[in-house]
């Protein structure tokens, strides 16, 4: 995929690593800021991440691959939505990076996602990554 096709989103979040950390991998936390979805995965390299809820008026069971864990660094799984209209196959998953950084007295949250088709699909998504960051900061501020 064309490296100007990858969505981007990053912002500073006044929290430690370790508190971004969990709000990125528990549940719980993921539900309140994460458009509602129920996540589910044991965050194990190679084990199943799934995504549920509802979006825009539809049901959706998205599901993807832990592909990386590093606690307090670095997550990267990969993503398919069946309401993509894509068929199920390697070639329509995304990969999803989150980089975790200090930055000051907080962290600093980076955000990539690849495999985005076209220019319209990328600030699609970079739109969305922005949502869940000002959501995760709002969460962690508060």
């Amino acid at each position: 995929m064309a490296n100007d096709l990858i969505a981007r989103a990053s912002t500073r979040i006044d929290a430690s690593a370790d508190d971004v950390w969990r709000a990125l991998t528990d549940p719980k936390l993921v539900k309140q800021y994460f458009f509602g979805t129920d996540l589910k995965t044991d965050w194990k390299p190679g084990g199943a991440i799934r995504w549920s809820g509802e979006w825009q008026g539809k049901a959706y069971e998205d599901k993807g691959k832990v592909l990386e864990v590093q606690p307090g660094k670095r997550l990267r799984y990969t993503h398919f939505s069946p309401l993509s209209g894509l068929p199920d196959e390697p070639a329509n998953y995304q990969t999803i990076t989150v980089d975790l950084a200090a930055d000051g007295g907080g962290t600093r949250v980076s955000i990539e996602q690849d495999g985005n088709p076209d220019e319209k699909a990328r600030d699609h998504s970079q739109d969305n990554w922005k949502m869940v960051l000002e959501g995760l900061k709002k969460l962690l501020e508060q």
